[in-house]
């Protein structure tokens, strides 16, 4: 059975709890951030700093920011290095194998008792299974955040070591934060994991991303866009389970009747997603409406991502298998109504009229039918004064002080067995 700690998470006054702890001795933990995911290392480590508790980010290029450098009680280590940079066969293996010494070199030497995987490095059979079994023996309290219990299943390549390596690490894991309740119940239902070895916390707001002055208005026209045209943004990597398909398909149903329609796509493909793009690519030049399409498809930055979401009428999430999505909360960051399909927790997180809407399913028709309702409605007709209402709302439940807050309090009860 996994070890398990007291749950501290149901107690609705957590946040006032941890503000009296900060008298108490100082905690220092270890992010393990397995390179990337800049966002939610960021927020995390900033509002640890802010409560307090001393942080190690172990990280690489694609994690490091100059407030990872400057921000009292945050020290940033450079596990990864850069894995952007151009490099033969050899150099990547020699890059992977230096990591993980490096991090092996870290977690012998260093004074923090938590190790906190935010995820897993690049063998995930070796970081479930062995690698966790060197961080026990070295006495550590392992804290990871399952920000997806199996993605496996979700991607249709789940095997019987995936499972193996999942069951071991979970087995492994002090504590297990996940996001939303369907995850905590997958756990308990298919992985044993006992019930008090869990808690739910909210997925923090993006707020790693610049945010300038810069208006709606502005960023169309940035882009090449008209102030009237009705833009519809699929943001991120491109997966299968996203559902691309589906939305491309509702929108060649809707755009005739509408030329303001426009539909951006923006993201990189994903390895192994290469001839599920080039479908949807081929879909898209097809069909009469592919000269609304803008396509985009490559990795974001962070200072271009503003422009994208800023210049969008709404976001849209046709996933077909999902608990929870980063890009939902990036959207309500710059006040940006979404369209999701009606899967994982998007009902918990999306208010119809006031954040957004649900489509029943991720088939075309469906969200064809959500997007007409969408721009009909007076979400979309008050947009400009919409906006301000969905960053407060995602600012109350999803705030990093919120997430750090609870997260301190756990680590505090940990340290106490």
């Amino acid at each position: 059975m996994v070890r398990t700690s007291q749950s501290v998470m149901d107690s609705s006054n957590a946040e006032t709890e941890v503000l009296v702890t900060r008298q108490s001795a100082k905690i220092r933990v270890a992010l393990l951030t397995g390179g990337f995911d800049r966002p939610y290392a960021f927020g995390l480590s900033m509002a640890l700093a802010a409560q307090g508790v001393s942080v190690d980010v172990i990280g690489g290029a694609e994690v490091d920011s100059p407030e990872m450098h400057s921000t009292s009680g945050v020290q940033f280590l450079d596990a990864y290095g850069d894995p952007r940079k151009p490099a033969g066969l050899f150099g990547r293996l020699a890059r992977v194998l230096g990591s993980y010494l490096r991090i092996v070199r870290y977690a012998v030497s260093t004074r923090a008792k938590i190790l906190h995987l935010l995820w897993n490095n690049k063998f995930p059979f070796f970081d479930r299974t062995l690698l966790m079994l060197f961080y026990t023996l070295l006495g550590k309290k392992i804290v990871f955040t399952a920000h997806n219990v199996n993605a496996g299943k979700r991607d249709g390549n789940d095997s019987w070591h995936n499972q193996l390596g999942l069951r071991t690490q979970y087995r492994l894991c002090d504590h297990i934060f996940v996001h939303t309740d369907k995850m905590k119940a997958e756990l308990l239902e298919e992985y044993g994991v006992a019930t008090d070895a869990i808690s739910v916390i909210p997925f923090g707001i993006n707020n790693s991303v610049p945010d300038t002055s810069l208006t709606s208005a502005e960023a169309k026209r940035k882009l090449g866009l008209a102030k009237d045209e009705r833009i519809i943004l699929f943001y991120g990597a491109i997966r299968p389970y996203k559902g691309l398909e589906h939305l491309v398909a509702a929108f060649q149903r809707i755009a005739p009747a509408d030329h303001r329609l426009r539909l951006i796509v923006a993201g990189e493909m994903k390895k192994g997603s290469e001839q599920y793009w080039l479908d949807i690519r081929r879909t898209i030049e097809n069909d009469p409406a592919r000269e609304q399409v803008i396509q985009k498809i490559e990795f974001v930055p962070d200072e271009e991502t503003e422009l994208y979401f800023k210049a969008a009428d709404v976001t849209v999430l046709p996933y077909t298998e999902v608990f929870q999505s980063g890009v939902l909360f990036l959207a309500y960051s710059f006040g940006l109504p979404v369209i999701a399909s009606d899967v994982g927790s998007f009902r918990d997180d999306i208010l119809p009229g006031k954040t957004g809407f649900l489509s029943q399913s991720c088939g075309a028709a469906d969200l064809g039918q959500a997007l007409e309702t969408y721009f009909s409605s007076d979400l979309y007709r008050d947009l400009d004064r919409r906006r301000q209402e969905i960053r407060d709302f995602a600012n109350a439940r999803n705030s990093w002080s919120v997430v750090g807050g609870k997260t301190r309090a756990l680590y505090e009860v940990l340290l106490q067995q």
